[in-house]
């Protein structure tokens, strides 16, 4: 099965380790994988992206305009110039943060509406699931890793799941980082969870 993921966000969201993490649990499935991160995203708050193709032996890191099934974006900014990456059909997943540039805080720009967002994955074809921050569980009083809960998400509910084991990625976000097992945990089991109540929608 061919599928192509194209993940967006801000320096310091841990975007690329939701990519790393797919990677890794796909050639433990062996299934062919090619990941193509954007480089120069060490600056914190800086546009990242970056392009994960599953099932294809031979890759070019170029996915075209509509051509991809599942966006993730981990910031409405950047979300907003994802979305004329997104398939008819495919699945825009949005965790809501939101980065405001200097020029926002300023009042000299506005800052994109989550409803604009909505219209336009809407307008594209795509198929909103909106994470909103308030409802990033919590974990001995602080909350999860966003980009753990984001990865769930996409793994529990887009067709991903059928191409990945989800034992399989969640025994790697234990292995990633040892002394925070159980607060990933958490953090990836709840994105994998049913739908509850308030803002988040699949």
């Amino acid at each position: 099965m061919k599928y192509d993921i194209y993940l967006v966000g801000v320096g310091g969201q841990g975007v690329l380790t939701i990519g790393d993490l797919i990677t890794e649990a796909a050639a433990r499935q062996r299934i062919p994988v090619s990941f193509y991160p954007t480089k120069g995203m060490a600056q914190r708050g800086g546009a990242v992206k970056a392009r994960l193709r599953l099932g294809r032996e031979f890759a070019g890191p170029n996915i075209p305009e509509r051509g991809a099934d599942l966006v993730i974006a981990m910031e409405r900014s950047e979300a907003l110039k994802a979305v004329r990456f997104i398939k008819p059909g495919g699945d825009f997943v949005l965790f809501g943060h939101v980065w405001a540039p200097p020029a926002v805080m300023l009042g000299k720009e506005d800052y994109p509406t989550l409803e604009q967002v909505r219209e336009q994955v809407q307008e594209a074809g795509g198929k909103m699931h909106y994470l909103a921050p308030k409802d990033l569980p919590l974990y001995e009083g602080g909350p999860v890793a966003a980009n753990v809960y984001v990865l769930g998400a996409a793994l529990g509910h887009t067709p991903l799941k059928e191409i990945l084991d989800q034992s399989e990625a969640a025994n790697l976000v234990q292995a990633r980082w040892a002394k925070g097992a159980e607060r990933n945990e958490l953090a990836f089991q709840a994105g994998l969870g049913p739908m509850f109540e308030g803002e988040r929608e699949f």
